[in-house]
């Protein structure tokens, strides 16, 4: 008799489960469509005040067994796990994670792909500084065999205010006329919205920088020009952060994002950052976006140059960012970490690098 007793109470248990399992399901439903309409009308998709007022609505209505406490603690998990499932609803229509974001032939800057499976170089110094220093890495730069875009800063953030802070549009104009010199496309930084114009009036790639990764002005006014743009991760943001930033590019109508590695900040002083080359194979997972790594800020030395360079490319990389000086020791800024001409030319021969290939005719330039 007592076998059969807890045989019909655990078969209504098993009924019971059924039915909670239904309504939670249920329950879920409606999660994710006050979820879509929040996202179309630009709500918060959190809300503590209202879980709050729902928890004090449950624990006081009239009850069994379980008291207030432990509904509580039961509602409060079916409240994470909504969540959880609108995170992921939100997470899967991310343009970042569209997988047909880029076409075949990549994001073109000029007349170089990236993206498109040759390994773009990234190069130039740190700074622009002179027309005869402009010109001697340029003509270096173009001699040698791959795909490559000419990289300096005109307008230099720095940690210390009294370091030199670049020369600005004058660098912009000394870069531009250098880089037409020698047939190379050119990538620099952008610091704010109020000298965007004149950036991209100059340049064929913008980079924002690891500082300005949180600037969601900035970021936004991207997204509205038509130009490719670089965007480098912070130096303590997590990937996720990342492509958050980038999506607010890509939000505002320019798909021709690429992201870059440049190494996160942690107790191991050996090098000026960690080299996260993780991040590399799990961006290459997750988004169809280009990605390159900084070779100079991430290591901030030139001796394991070459070695983590080969890493970088073995886990994916789309590319690489040299800084290349034709006189490091004079450099008006970071000369520690930038690469003279032979051991730039060392270093391309060490990689490999193979002539660059045409770019493919659907390869994206700017906003859709």
């Amino acid at each position: 008799m007592t076998q059969r007793w807890l045989s019909d109470l655990r078969g209504e248990i098993d009924t019971l489960n059924l039915d909670i399992l239904r309504l939670l399901q249920r329950r879920a439903e409606v999660v994710l469509e006050i979820a879509a309409i929040k996202r179309r009308e630009n709500l918060d998709s959190y809300e503590p005040s209202r879980e709050e007022e729902m928890l004090r609505t449950l624990a006081a209505a009239p009850s069994g067994p379980f008291g207030a406490d432990e509904i509580r603690e039961i509602f409060r998990a079916i409240f994470h796990a909504s969540l959880d499932i609108q995170n992921r609803e939100r997470t899967r229509a991310m343009r970042t994670r569209q997988r047909g974001l880029v076409p075949p032939g990549g994001i073109r800057v000029r007349d170089v792909a990236v993206g498109a499976g040759q390994p773009v170089l990234f190069v130039g110094p740190c700074s622009v500084e002179t027309p005869q220093q402009m010109d001697t890495i340029a003509a270096a730069i173009a001699a040698l065999p791959g795909a490559k875009i000419f990289r300096a800063g005109a307008y230099k953030p720095r940690t210390n205010p009294y370091s030199f802070q670049g020369l600005r549009e004058d660098g912009l104009q000394l870069l531009r006329a250098t880089a037409r010199r020698y047939g190379l496309p050119t990538v620099t930084e952008v610091l704010d919205t109020s000298t965007l114009d004149v950036v991209a009036e100059h340049a064929d790639m913008l980079q924002v920088g690891a500082r300005n990764m949180y600037n969601t002005e900035l970021l936004k006014a991207l997204g509205k020009v038509d130009k490719p743009v670089l965007l480098k991760r912070g130096f303590m943001a997590t990937l996720d952060e990342l492509l958050l930033s980038a999506e607010y590019i890509l939000s505002n109508g320019n798909d021709a994002v690429v992201l870059c590695e440049r190494g996160i900040r942690t107790f191991e002083p050996w090098t000026r950052n960690t080299l996260d080359l993780s991040a590399v194979a799990l961006l290459k997972k997750e988004t169809a976006l280009p990605v390159i790594v900084d070779l100079s800020h991430a290591l901030g030395r030139r001796d394991i140059m070459l070695p983590c360079a080969r890493a970088a490319l073995a886990v994916g990389a789309d590319g690489l960012m040299l800084e290349v000086h034709d006189r490091p020791e004079h450099a008006l800024s970071d000369g520690f970490q930038q690469l003279d001409l032979d051991e730039f030319s060392a270093l391309v021969t060490g990689l490999g690098l193979a002539g660059a290939t045409a770019p493919h005719p659907t390869a994206i330039r700017g906003p859709r």
